[in-house]
């Protein structure tokens, strides 16, 4: 490491080195190089390592330092070498949160505009606050510029508009959504009454759909879990007597194994899209699982493994007769039975 009282000679690294193939780097490319590496410093919250600088830039040991020096003497007090408690004893290096790299790193427009696309097409109540929430603060940020961004803004959104999605609109108290995260902080039950019913619940995480949802398990049913509708849930606390241990939960598996929320048996679900349809269920997102092809006759074929029968049936209902249930048969004469139930009904 250089001592910065004494002058700092940056041709040291700026002379024509080899790279780690022996081949030689022009000056421009080693100037990218260095930018770049300021860029990976400030934006990666585990800093870099010699090592990687290494790989990255495909140079030897003594020029990743030489590097790593040459910017720790053009931001003198900006960059750190990072604590990174992960085992290894390597040594990180990045910016101060404060550093001269933030103007570098400043919000556009089109990275407020994102979110406030986000915003306006979010249905759930809670969402919608907070990502109002968040645009403020990042405006805050950007107080600087925020002139120039705000008519940007404007300007791009009134030449965009959206669809009326029918959905439910629920709302749910974000004090509710804090004491989920807190109960599970702290590792500790939460009471509610629901249904009427005093609850126990070990929470396992909250996931947002048409409806937003506490997944749970309920102390008085074992070791079941299950779906609680968050805005019918009263009176919500947390347990201060207890604690209980945590789970290595995943929560993004459990949910998906079901094609929306409701949980039950895992079905190999095939569906198959007339040709006319073929192209638009091609890139439709139907499940995580999902595996689809094109077949001779164009149309199209989609394949996953996924519990939630009548919610299944319900989105196979909405692209009309263009789409069939191939598999499995138990489905199939399920939905058969549910649009003569639909039909008798309304005769």
């Amino acid at each position: 490491m250089h001592d910065y009282d004494e002058e700092y000679d940056s041709s040291e690294y700026y002379s024509e080195d080899e790279d780690a193939d022996g081949k030689k780097n022009p000056r421009l490319k080693k100037t990218a190089n260095m930018l770049q590496l300021a860029f990976n410093m400030a934006t990666r919250p585990n800093g870099v390592t010699l090592q990687e600088i290494e790989q990255e830039f495909n140079v030897k040991r003594r020029t990743a330092e030489r590097m790593r020096d040459c910017l720790i003497y053009a931001f003198p007090n900006q960059i750190e070498e990072l604590f990174i408690n992960d085992g290894s004893n390597t040594k990180h290096w990045g910016f101060k949160t404060t550093g001269s790299m933030s103007p570098a790193l400043s919000l556009t427009a089109e990275d407020i505009l994102n979110l406030e696309r986000l915003e306006r097409t979010a249905t759930s109540e809670q969402i919608k606050k907070g990502l109002q929430g968040t645009i403020g603060k990042l405006k805050i940020l950007s107080k600087k510029t925020i002139g120039s961004v705000e008519s940007q803004i404007e300007s791009i959104l009134r030449s965009e508009g959206y669809a009326v999605r029918q959905s439910p609109g629920f709302k749910v108290d974000i004090n509710s959504l804090n004491k989920i995260r807190k109960a599970m902080e702290d590792s500790r039950p939460l009471l509610a009454k629901y249904h009427g019913k005093e609850r126990k619940l070990i929470p396992l995480g909250i996931v947002y759909a048409e409806k937003t949802y506490l997944v749970a398990r309920d102390k008085e049913k074992g070791d079941g879990i299950y779906y609680f509708f968050l805005h019918k849930l009263e009176h919500l606390r947390e347990s201060l007597l207890e604690t209980y241990k945590k789970e290595d939960f995943d929560l993004q598996a459990f949910v998906n194994q079901s094609f929306g929320v409701y949980q039950g048996e895992i079905m190999n679900v095939k569906l198959s899209f007339s040709p006319e349809l073929a192209d638009e269920a091609s890139v439709y997102n139907f499940h995580p699982t999902q595996k689809g092809k094109f077949e001779n006759d164009g149309s199209y074929t989609v394949s996953f493994k996924a519990s939630g029968e009548r919610e299944i049936m319900w989105h196979v209902f909405k692209w009309g007769k263009g789409c069939k249930i191939l598999a499995p048969k138990k489905l199939k004469d399920e939905y058969k039975k549910y649009l003569k139930e639909c039909i008798d009904n309304n005769k």
